[in-house]
């Protein structure tokens, strides 16, 4: 496939369905990017961005962004970290959470890293895995299966797996239990190493101040309430993140409103206080984008 001609243009590479498609294709259209029907077509152009998006398997990205076919691209960790490729991570963007873990059946012999040593592993990461065990100086035997991976004890295909974990429900179900973690893993925005025009750095750029902008919005909420002059010391020492909030005079002698951006789990931590110091009429927003 060949690489873009434009000194502007912007090629990135998104699974193409998956687990992070949703959340990556959510998060592009959050920071103002607006697409066509992505599902019927392998490149999508952006209608009012200088952006097309190629959608691929994701254990293609990046591959196709190492060799400068993709400009950027949104991928697991854990998928960059087992290829090896040489990329750069411009930012870890807090969803597709998981971790790379070696689980044992629950009722075995196998109880810590070192009871490992000589058995039957079976993962579709390899080289983590090979890598953790190398550097424990544990000495196992992999077998590479590229799916159903935690059934290979249950088959007798294996002792034990090396395997993608999120909630830890489907090792439960098959009888297995963690013993440790590999790798910590979360989506990420990496770039090609190839050299990229200014015109497409300064896009990139662009793209991620508006990512952290969006991501601060998801994480914080606008409040507003009402309370006595004399209450403002008390709320500012309740929420210390108020260091300049609009304070406006209601009609009401002696009232005001207090508006600010509070972080959303620190408001629920705090509310109760807040009503306990004169706050009333408390009222919480969602806030579209934050550029701070």
């Amino acid at each position: 496939m060949r690489t873009l001609n434009s000194d502007t243009s912007l090629r990135i590479a998104v699974q193409k369905s998956g687990r992070l498609t949703d959340k990556t294709l959510n998060l592009l259209e959050g920071i103002g990017m607006r697409f066509d029907d992505y599902k019927r077509s392998m490149l999508v152009k952006c209608r009012n961005f200088d952006v097309e998006l190629l959608l691929i398997r994701d254990d293609d990205i990046p591959e196709y962004v190492e060799d400068g076919v993709c400009d950027i691209g949104f991928v697991g960790g854990n998928v960059t970290a087992e290829d090896q490729v040489n990329v750069t991570v411009l930012k870890g963007l807090d969803y597709g959470v998981c971790r790379l873990s070696i689980a044992a059946p629950k009722n075995g012999s196998i109880k810590k890293v070192k009871d490992f040593d000589g058995k039957k592993i079976a993962t579709s990461y390899p080289n983590l895995t090979r890598s953790f065990f190398e550097k424990h100086e544990v000495s196992v035997d992999l077998i590479t299966l590229s799916g159903a991976v935690e059934i290979a004890p249950r088959l007798e295909v294996s002792d034990a797996i090396s395997d993608l974990v999120s909630s830890g429900n489907t090792l439960k179900a098959n009888g297995l239990v963690e013993i440790a973690t590999i790798y910590e893993s979360e989506t990420e925005l990496i770039q090609t190493n190839k050299p990229l025009s200014e015109g497409k750095k300064k896009l990139i750029e662009k793209i991620l101040l508006r990512i952290e902008g969006y991501q601060k919005a998801e994480r914080s909420r606008y409040i507003m309430m009402n309370a006595p002059e004399e209450a403002i010391p008390k709320i500012r020492n309740i929420i210390p993140s108020l260091k300049s909030p609009t304070i406006v005079p209601l009609a009401d002698d002696g009232m005001v409103a207090i508006h600010t951006v509070v972080p959303i789990a620190k408001f629920w931590q705090v509310m109760e206080q807040l009503k306990e110091a004169g706050a009333s009429g408390i009222v919480m927003l969602p806030i579209e984008s934050m550029i701070v």
